[in-house]
């Protein structure tokens, strides 16, 4: 037999109770503040989540011991008292103890149509949430009459085969057990696990008296805020409804004022500006005292205002920034405190514009959200149809199989890009983030086809080119059509925090930027540099992939080194305006790293394109495509090798990064160019691209008088260079960790085929991540500590830093930390984000070692 939750499992709430929101809930706990304040509380007893687990496991709660704390046995209500308000809970329970004696008693002093109002709505609750009868046979909103009171009560009766519960120790006793079951249930679990709760989350109960907003003089209900929720300015909002029961009255505008001074209504202010004064200076004193910006419920009885609650304003993202920032500010709490009360994550929402919360979503499907931010436009199926669409000036969606470096121009045109294949580091993702474009990726429930322009969703919609759809890179949903949106806010309280963050952290965070554009985004977000230039991607402009074509196609070494002289000035155009952009900080550039079959077209119309651009026969064209193609491109003729095996390209480039190098010095600050060779898994590859590099940067020197300086490094993303990492170094001054590779050869996994079933192994638990979104620690981090070990071993003041997209991840950043790391690169629109986790990282570990 279940032990019976007796009033010792129980708490009144007093200023000494002992309590502690890991017991008893936030919500208990914040009520007991509010009592230390003086503040006009209502009795109150708080279950703890111990009571209310045994409750839902079928012990029986002691209601009449609880009843006892209120000797006039007045109305109760019942609110849930989680750890964390945001995990849920179930709904408040009100009016607890309304029965027929009750209401012929407050008949006599409120009046028969609001006590029968009361009672019927209290029927319709318990109806609905205790005995989880059809909401559809309880109409509270019906006229207040006996005679619809009365049909309640008899539907009632006719359902349960019992009348309508006249005790109040029963009435209390089945809502405690209700609601205690509801947050014991499967699909509860389920809900506040998706919102971040451990499986095992506790919920307390409060049972409180009410406090009725109705009655003679002044009576009420009311919410006031003191900042606007969206932006965190400090402002008065909220509503107040005379004669209200509860806040879904306030939801009824006929009667409701406004709280201050309104030209759209009448306001509280001005017909009883004393208890608006008495409101605001609670505001005041919950800010002093409580150091958070509070949202205080409350009921006016005959004058007299009862503090029923008071919750943490839930607040966007660009008011969490502020109120952090105005907190510290205004002395309330210390600087690393704001700090730490931001979600790095959310800093996400402020680079970008996003979908309004509060709009509706008609969801066509969801993939992987790869790319934060939110954006409408007409849907094109090629790069081709996007550049035309930007041309018009019409924004447009791009959406495709999967992207190759032939879509960077129709990326750079689209306003967002979907894909039906790729994982959180394919091509459209790693090119969305670092575009700051909206992308969603591995969207397999797309059916494509290309040849009517159009694709086929779940449950058979059909989406047609020239459709308008919007993309929330940030949730990875696809919606119908143009929805409302929220702008970018990157305001003065965002500049603070950072500058605090920047004061605190101890590890360097640069940018991915391959393009001068890209620059001047990592430039914005305050960067300390450049940690990866991918430089094939300034090869994709429509004046240059020609000559690329040109440069595949011609047969020898001298054939070669003629087209690339035509690109020589392009490139170094582009590494001098990147110098100039990032003047005084180091860019480190990446040598040419994928194969050159990306930069052929694979169908025949692109092939006849080539053939007349070119001025050759197709079957010529045709065969050196196919001599190109490899069975695993990924881990063929690429990066390091080519540059081996066709060393004029890595010639050109050096010449022109060094060019760019004295251009650029001569107007600014001296650049120190970091040359990065990508792939290498051993020594003797490094030793033959440096040679050529000394010599290049020799001649340039001879050429044109000028002395400059340039560092050389090693990409390490095979686990070979890893592992002899010691010889590496001996020549490369850096080793840069390319996780995105590292972690695809550590796996023999591909990143872009991964998606298809890698939510199936993290459901089953082979993985505990999808290690292309979180760097796995163990296995890909355990050759990242090899590799850095060894690295010091081969040169003891080589730099280590990471550049994959897992550079701005929190973890990834704490292990770099931890393993004695100079710096992590991420996309530029990562880089606040990696700013403010460092940081936090920082004082995490500080505050670790004062325990």
């Amino acid at each position: 037999m279940q032990k019976v939750v007796t009033l010792k499992d129980m708490c009144v709430i007093t200023r000494t109770a002992p309590m502690a929101a890991e017991v008893h809930g936030g919500r208990a706990k914040c009520l007991q503040r509010l009592v230390r304040l003086d503040f006009p509380v209502p009795k109150t007893v708080a279950l703890s989540f111990d009571a209310v687990r045994r409750i839902a496991a079928g012990a029986p709660p002691d209601a009449a011991a609880i009843l006892r704390e209120f000797p006039t046995l007045p109305l109760l209500s019942v609110r849930p008292s989680s750890l964390n308000p945001d995990w849920g809970g179930p709904g408040a329970m009100l009016n607890i103890g309304m029965n027929a004696a009750k209401h012929e008693e407050l008949c006599a002093t409120i009046g028969e149509e609001l006590a029968t109002r009361l009672y019927m709505s209290f029927v319709q609750s318990y109806a609905i949430h205790v005995a989880r009868l059809d909401a559809d046979e309880f109409d509270a909103s019906a006229h207040p009459s006996i005679d619809n009171l009365n049909a309640m009560l008899s539907v009632y009766e006719a359902e349960m085969d019992a009348p309508f519960p006249q005790e109040a120790e029963t009435q209390l006793a089945e809502v405690l057990r209700s609601m205690a079951r509801a947050w014991d249930g499967t699909s509860a679990r389920l809900l506040r696990q998706a919102k971040g709760a451990p499986a095992d989350a506790g919920l307390g109960l409060v049972v409180q008296e009410m406090a009725l907003g109705i009655g003679p003089g002044e009576s009420g209900y009311g919410v006031i805020q003191f900042i606007d929720a969206g932006t965190g300015q400090r402002r008065v909002t909220g509503r107040y409804k005379a004669q209200a029961i509860s806040g879904e009255h306030l939801r009824d505008q006929d009667g409701t004022l406004y709280l201050t001074r309104d030209p759209r209504g009448a306001s509280l202010e001005e017909r009883c500006p004393d208890l608006f004064a008495q409101l605001v200076a609670f505001g005041e004193t919950c800010r002093q005292r409580l150091r958070e910006e509070m949202e205080v419920k409350f009921v006016v009885h005959d004058c007299e205002i009862m503090v029923l609650d008071a919750i943490r304003v839930q607040r966007s993202s660009r008011a969490a920034v502020r109120v952090a920032v105005d907190l510290a500010e205004d002395g309330i709490i210390p600087r690393e405190e704001a700090i730490m009360r931001v979600e790095p994550d959310a800093l996400s929402e402020l680079l970008h514009r996003q979908v309004d919360a509060s709009t509706e979503r008609d969801v066509i499907t969801k993939g992987i959200a790869a790319s934060p931010g939110a954006a409408a436009g007409r849907l094109v199926f090629s790069a081709y149809e996007a550049q035309a669409s930007a041309a018009r000036n019409e924004p447009c969606v791009l959406v495709r199989r999967e992207t190759t470096p032939e879509d960077i121009r129709g990326m750079h045109a689209a306003e967002a890009v979907v894909t039906v294949r790729g994982g959180i580091t394919s091509h459209a993702a790693v090119i969305g983030r670092g575009l700051g474009l909206p992308c969603v990726v591995g969207a397999d429930d797309l059916v494509i086809d290309e040849r009517k322009r159009q694709f086929k969703g779940p449950r058979g919609r059909i989406f047609t080119e020239g459709d308008i759809v919007t993309v929330d890179g940030t949730t990875g949903q696809i919606l119908n059509g143009q929805v409302r949106m929220v702008e970018a806010a990157l305001d003065e309280a965002f500049q603070t925090l950072l500058s605090w963050a920047d004061a605190l952290r101890d590890i360097g965070i640069r940018a991915n930027a391959d393009t001068p554009a890209d620059a001047q985004s990592a430039r914005n977000f305050m960067a300390q540099g450049i940690g990866l230039c991918r430089t094939e991607h300034m090869f994709f402009e429509s004046d240059r992939v020609n000559l690329m074509h040109e440069m595949i196609f011609s047969d020898t070494p001298e054939g070669r080194a003629a087209v690339l002289d035509r690109l020589l000035p392009l490139q170094r155009a582009d590494f001098t305006e990147v110098f100039r952009i990032m003047e005084g900080l180091p860019v480190c550039i990446r040598l040419f790293d994928p194969p050159l079959h990306e930069f052929l077209p694979s169908g025949k119309p692109g092939m006849r394109d080539l053939a007349d651009v070119l001025d050759l026969p197709l079957s010529q064209v045709v065969e050196r495509i196919e001599q190109l193609e490899e069975y695993n491109p990924m881990l063929g003729m690429r990066g390091v090798r080519l540059g081996v095996t066709v060393p004029e390209i890595y010639e050109m480039q050096a010449r022109a990064i060094f060019e760019a190098t004295i251009a650029a010095s001569q107007t600014g600050a001296p650049v120190v160019p970091e040359i990065m060779i990508p792939l290498v898994s051993a020594m003797r590859e490094v030793e033959l691209v440096q040679g050529r590099i000394d010599a290049v940067a020799a001649a340039v020197r001879a050429e044109t008088g000028a002395d400059f300086d340039y560092r050389l490094g090693v990409m390490v993303e095979t686990p070979r260079a890893a592992l002899r990492a010691a010889d590496i170094a001996q020549h490369a001054a850096f080793l840069s960790f390319g996780t995105n590779d590292l972690t695809q050869m550590t796996y023999g996994l591909s990143r872009d085929d991964a998606g298809r079933f890698m939510s199936d192994y993290v459901r089953l638990g082979v993985y505990e991540e999808d290690p292309f979104h979180r760097l796995d620690l163990d296995g890909v981090g355990e050759l990242l500590r090899i590799g850095a070990e060894r690295g010091r071993q081969g040169r003891p003041d080589v730099t280590l830093a990471i550049c994959g997209e897992h550079g701005g991840d929190r973890s990834a950043i704490d292990f770099c930390r931890t393993n004695g790391f100079d710096y992590v690169s991420c996309s530029p629109f990562r880089v606040p984000v990696a700013r403010l986790s460092a940081a936090q990282l920082f004082l995490e570990e500080k505050h670790r070692g004062k325990l």
